[in-house]
């Protein structure tokens, strides 16, 4: 059976274009160049997708997506749009729980490809309904996540110590999710993998640190975590930081080590993104995984997060305090800047100092906070 397909737009070129490209493809195609023509052909057709402008000439677009999520849940969801404005894919997500977001001009390619790949993780999640009787339940917690206002997200400072007294230098962006399910950010990453939506994830972190970032003072730098899969899809990277393009300069991208990130096939080309675009990156985690010295030699970070396992007692042993030795000597050989994570008592943190680590992070310094703006005045322990 033709795969059912609604198309709102108020453009008569682009309606009859979209049209007449997915009538080709084999797809029974319906048209509305309102939200009121929509809303007929939804009340009297079930549609496997819809692809719907966000600015009609009287309603928005999000009105007719928000109806098809009460209406038609297992509809796939697709935006256009001419702005690049974050708040529109916000709207979207919060909203009509889209599955893409599609900006105007665009290739009849790239329409296809971002079609069939909707279509793609539709399936895979059936699949996953069908082998897991609580997958339903995780992925409906999942979406209930995934919306800006549901996944909160808290700031830990990281303090410079190289005039001796800590000095604010940065903050990292933590997720903190709001859900009786997936409470931590384990969990939620957990699920996020297994269900295919960790994409979504990070474009959402995304989101909120450009909006964190225009509030801060010009100041301190943000640290921002990247999933290493979303090293794998460089278009889709190359979209999803482009609300933080304006402040790239103060934008650290962390990539934990934890994760074979360079096993990727199109990591490297997602680097050159990151790098073009002014984005510097730090190692994140190093000292957890298997590849250690290889992933410093293949992604080049500006940045060296230590691990807090090595962190932990460092003061009290020899091997880890040689290890962050030589941690810093490679990050001062190849200006990068050795951070130590996880600090929480002043043994460590002088340990660290002794060992020539000048930013320091953890709860001997600060913890984190949710109170984002007015920032809040940090106690420094002694």
């Amino acid at each position: 059976m033709a795969r059912r397909i609604l198309v709102v737009d108020d453009d008569a070129l682009i309606l009859r274009g979209v049209s007449r490209l997915l009538t080709r493809r084999g797809m029974a195609v319906s048209v509305a160049a309102d939200a009121q023509e929509a809303r007929q052909h939804i009340a009297t057709t079930e549609f496997d997708a819809a692809i719907v402008d966000y600015q009609l000439a009287r309603e928005s677009g999000l009105e007719v997506l928000a109806l098809l999520l009460e209406k038609q849940p297992l509809c796939i969801r697709i935006l256009f749009t001419g702005r690049s404005d974050p708040t529109v894919l916000v709207d979207a997500i919060n909203q009509g729980e889209v599955a893409k977001v599609l900006r105007k001009p665009f290739e009849p390619d790239q329409l296809i490809a971002e079609l069939d790949e909707a279509f793609e993780a539709a399936q895979r999640n059936r699949r996953l309904r069908d082998v897991d009787p609580l997958a339903d339940a995780e992925q409906l917690a999942l979406s209930e996540v995934l919306r800006p206002e549901r996944l909160g997200m808290a700031l830990q400072p990281l303090f410079d110590l190289v005039s001796g007294a800590p000095a604010l230098f940065a903050y990292e962006c933590l997720i903190r999710p709001k859900h009786p399910r997936l409470w931590n950010p384990g969990l939620l990453i957990d699920a996020a993998v297994k269900h295919h939506r960790i994409l979504d994830m990070g474009a959402i972190v995304l989101q909120h640190a450009a909006s964190i970032l225009a509030r801060l003072p010009p100041e301190p730098q943000l640290f921002v975590n990247l999933h290493p899969e979303q090293l794998a899809d460089p278009d889709r990277l190359r979209r999803d930081l482009q609300p933080l393009a304006a402040q790239a300069g103060r934008v650290i991208l962390e990539i934990t080590e934890q994760a074979s990130a360079t096993s990727l096939t199109k990591w490297e080309e997602s680097m050159d993104v990151i790098a073009s675009a002014g984005f510097r990156t730090a190692v994140d985690d190093l000292g957890s995984g298997y590849s250690s010295l290889s992933i410093l030699a293949d992604l080049k970070p500006q940045f060296i997060k230590l691990d807090m396992s090595l962190v932990r007692n460092v003061h009290k042993d020899p091997r880890k305090q040689r290890l962050v030795a030589l941690m810093q000597s490679f990050g001062a050989a190849t200006d990068s800047r050795v951070v130590g994570e996880g600090v929480e008592t002043a043994e460590e943190a002088r340990a660290l100092t002794d060992a020539g680590v000048e930013i320091l992070q953890g709860f001997h310094f600060a913890r984190p906070s949710e109170l984002i703006i007015p920032l809040p005045v940090y106690a420094l322990a002694g």
